[in-house]
């Protein structure tokens, strides 16, 4: 019988410090998440599993601050990046019902585009980081990130990097508002309005991008990560200190959302779509989920979800992270391992799974050759631009109980 046929029982996790619940047959993914907390220094966190649509593993635990309470089951937080694939899956839901092309010129549904060698750029570019428009060169305001129309200004008149679809470059922040106009202007809603009612409300998602005053008060802070002396040998944060490169531009030239808004009212209730959605990892499965198993309570097929896994978008160099990366249309791929002065990052996942790592660590992706929706998230962020020791640790507890065996070559396999 295999294990995607079981039947256990839903049981109380009775690890120390964890709450929640928990299919018999994959305990041990409990116990990486309760390991988490005991060696390698998680603080709160939530893990959620679904398989075939239905909730196979729910868990939280550890505290929502240093000197705060403890993780309750409707703590929610910022994600950072895991917002991307809830951004691009509105722009697919679009495609789907034919009110955009998704190879057509940006400039079809938003003319002011056509500015400074734009004018070829398409959707799928915006979709997959090839776009040109990884960071803006003009010196930008402080609170640049909550103000919409200030940063749409600021895109429509710049030049690209270089040509679009010729170079892939994560567009760490930009994204989210380059994919985001696009919605704007063809639904005529902002892009967390058309998120919430026509993917979250229907799926049953507590994950807002645009957090209401009224879920304030169940959000745990973020708590940041401080680099070692030996991290800041890495390429990406050597890059970063040299002056108008794109990791200098991302990091020096984008306000001050990262470091003061992230925790704040105003930070949250702001759409900035490529960084601060609010949910957990139930949040986070349950949307993967959807599309795990073929997407049809959002309209989309099979067919349609089978393209998110396709690279279309790869590179041995991405120029912002100055290492390699594998894009599909608005989401991640696998991308390997790889060691650094902290220790190993990695997105080490099925063959044909898609998703996305949030700064910090937290993961949600879709499996669907094992109908798998898989979510993570914390408060207290790690080292790295992939996924550090505890997220991965949890992906490979998962697929190990599922029955897959080898990691050898970047992804499980059977």
């Amino acid at each position: 019988m295999s294990i995607m046929s079981k039947t256990s029982d839903l049981q109380e996790v009775s690890e120390p410090g964890v709450s929640g619940i928990c299919r018999d047959d994959l305990r041990p993914v409990a116990e990486a998440f309760a390991e988490n907390f005991k060696s390698r220094g998680e603080l709160g966190a939530s893990l959620c599993i679904h398989l075939d649509g239905e909730p196979v593993l729910d868990l939280w635990g550890g505290q929502t601050s240093p000197d705060g309470g403890a993780w309750q089951k409707d703590t929610t937080h910022v994600i950072f990046s895991c917002t991307k694939p809830a951004t691009a899956l509105c722009l697919h839901l679009l495609a789907a019902r034919g009110k955009v092309d998704l190879d057509a010129p940006v400039t079809t549904y938003w003319p002011e585009y056509a500015q400074n060698g734009k004018e070829s750029t398409t959707l799928r570019m915006l979709l997959d980081h090839s776009a040109g428009q990884p960071a803006l060169r003009t010196p930008l305001k402080p609170d640049c990130l909550t103000d919409w129309s200030y940063m749409i200004e600021n895109l429509q008149q710049e030049e690209p990097f270089w040509t679009p679809g010729t170079q892939v470059s994560y567009h760490a922040v930009t994204f989210g508002f380059l994919v985001g106009e696009v919605v704007r202007r063809v639904s005529g809603k902002s892009l967390g309005q058309f998120f919430h009612d026509e993917i979250a409300t229907p799926l049953g998602l507590d994950f807002a991008i645009g957090l209401p005053e009224e879920d304030e008060g169940r959000v745990a802070p973020v708590i940041p990560h401080r680099p070692s002396k030996d991290a800041q040998d890495t390429p990406f944060l050597k890059a970063a200190k040299t002056r108008d490169t794109v990791p200098n531009l991302f990091v020096f030239n984008s306000g001050d959302w990262a470091i003061k808004g992230v925790n704040s009212r105003e930070g949250r209730a702001a759409e900035i779509p490529a960084a601060n959605g609010v949910t957990n990892a139930r949040g986070l499965s349950k949307l993967f989920s959807a599309l795990a198993t073929g997407g049809a309570v959002l309209g989309l097929d099979p067919d349609y979800i089978a393209s998110f896994s396709q690279a279309s978008a790869a590179t041995h160099r991405d120029a912002t992270f100055i290492a390699p990366s594998r894009f599909g249309p608005g989401f991640m791929l696998n991308m390997g391992r790889r060691p650094t002065p902290e220790g190993p990052e990695s997105l080490i996942m099925g063959q044909n799974a898609f998703g996305h790592v949030g700064m910090g660590g937290s993961l949600g992706f879709a499996d669907p050759e094992c109908r798998l929706g898989f979510g993570y998230s914390m408060n207290k962020l790690g080292g790295g631009l992939l996924l550090n020791t505890r997220g991965q640790s949890l992906v490979d507890a998962t697929y190990r109980c599922l029955g897959y065996r080898n990691d050898t070559y970047g992804y499980w396999a059977r």
